[in-house]
């Protein structure tokens, strides 16, 4: 089973979490959990009555501590194809 963490334990977590708002500002972050095997961080974000889950890589988001252009443009796309997808939105 996937560990659940704390946005204290989310590299950047405040980065992802002003992408999130910058594409929604309805959009909340529920829950966070970290995959081992696939040394992914897996966001769920809900909206409204719907849930949407997200997986971001652990070294991505190492990598934004210091505010790289490129990985924040990286960021910013995975997002936005994940978000803006109809099928990502599943009613709970």
């Amino acid at each position: 089973m996937d560990r659940q963490v704390t946005k204290e334990e989310v590299p950047s977590y405040e980065l992802v979490e002003e992408k999130i708002k910058e594409i929604d500002g309805s959009i909340i972050i529920l829950r966070i959990f970290y995959i081992f095997m696939q040394i992914v961080y897996k966001f769920q974000v809900i909206k409204n009555d719907k849930l949407c889950t997200v997986e971001i890589p652990r070294k991505l988001l190492e990598g934004l501590r210091n505010r790289n252009i490129l990985l924040e443009e990286e960021l910013n796309e995975i997002l936005n194809t994940s978000l803006q997808q109809s099928e990502c939105w599943n009613k709970v």
